[in-house]
């Protein structure tokens, strides 16, 4: 009788993505008796796959420690999934290490697939385009990049040196609450230990990243997150903008997101709803269309500046709304 490859192979899976494996739980997982997961170990043992029985009341199965299969077995969705992935990754500035890794890693990949699966993802990769991104990303370095997020799971303090927009560069003490990766950079959020306010850092701005002795322990219903978009909407800009704006937090993030502005949702009770809007910006030219794209009823507190330039671009679209298109004659 042949064997049940697929199941076998599946059987791997579970006892390589780690722990103590019951008999009950990958009978279960499999969909077959106690007895026929015993027969597929021993099919596993034949070549020499290191699997281990585990005695007592909590036994089973599980993989020796550090063994991994050597051949790459990937169905084509799982394939595909990594291998966009590693692109989409380097696209978003999501990989670190040097611009090459990706490269590198997609092309291991590709030498251990079989043939015909090889093909049908060139075909893919192929015939597949980006559009062209406004900006390229910000990597992180590696160095960096791992001992801050050892620092933030494991609650351990770190000494970083950061060199800020302006040039500046200092050495700080920081709790790390999490990293957070926000339009093609990376960032760290957490307590500045020597001044205790909350702080965010561009990774690719930290040159040097060591785990100090100790631990902390961090803020109940954290949201990484949520501060790194709260700390970029508040960060000093040269002009300091107020709105109200006729809308919900869901209409008006379509234009404004979390990382640009700070909305204050007025009591429900408030018929009108008027949204309180503030953020901060080094220009202002961006501003008066993007008000008037969402199409909403709006007020400008500050600054006059802002006020002006909406009222010249609605004199623009108004003189351009009643021009009418030339003649083809009239350029003879």
């Amino acid at each position: 009788m042949p064997r049940p490859t697929a199941r076998v192979l599946a059987l791997l899976e579970l006892l390589q993505s780690g722990g103590i494996r019951t008999v009950a739980e990958l009978a279960d997982r499999l969909g077959v008796d106690e007895r026929t997961v015993r027969r597929y170990i021993d099919h596993l043992v034949d070549p020499d796959v290191p699997v281990e029985s585990v005695r007592g009341r909590y036994g089973g199965y599980r993989l020796a420690p550090g063994y991994r299969m050597p051949p790459l077995m990937l169905s084509d969705d799982e394939a595909l999934a990594v291998l966009l992935g590693l692109i989409a990754g380097r696209r978003t500035g999501l990989l670190t290490a040097t611009p090459t890794a990706s490269e590198t890693a997609a092309a291991k990949i590709r030498r251990v697939l079989p043939a015909r699966l090889a093909n049908r993802l060139d075909a893919v990769l192929g015939s597949l385009t980006f559009t062209a991104s406004a900006a390229e990303p910000a990597v992180p370095d590696t160095s960096v990049l791992l001992p801050i997020a050892d620092a933030a799971r494991h609650h351990r303090p770190i000494l970083i040196r950061y060199t800020a927009a302006d040039g500046r560069r200092s050495q700080r003490t920081l709790h790390p609450y999490g990293l957070v990766a926000h339009s093609k950079r990376w960032y760290v959020t957490g307590t500045d230990a020597e001044i205790g306010e909350d702080r965010t850092f561009r990774l690719d701005r930290i040159t040097e990243a060591r785990t100090l002795p100790g631990a902390f322990e961090p803020p109940a219903a954290l949201d990484p997150a949520q501060r790194v978009l709260t700390g970029l909407a508040t960060a000093p800009h040269r002009h300091e903008v107020t709105l109200l704006i006729q809308g919900t937090t869901e209409q008006i993030r379509t234009r404004l997101p979390a990382g640009v502005a700070i909305i204050e949702e007025p009591d429900r009770m408030d018929t009108g709803h008027w949204s309180r809007v503030e953020l901060r910006a080094e220009r202002l030219d961006w501003l008066p269309a993007v008000l008037a794209s969402l199409d909403l009823p709006f007020a400008i507190e500050r600054p006059d500046e802002l006020r002006d330039r909406v009222t010249a671009l609605a004199d623009r679209l108004a003189l351009s709304a009643r021009r009418h298109p030339p003649r083809a004659d009239q350029g003879r």
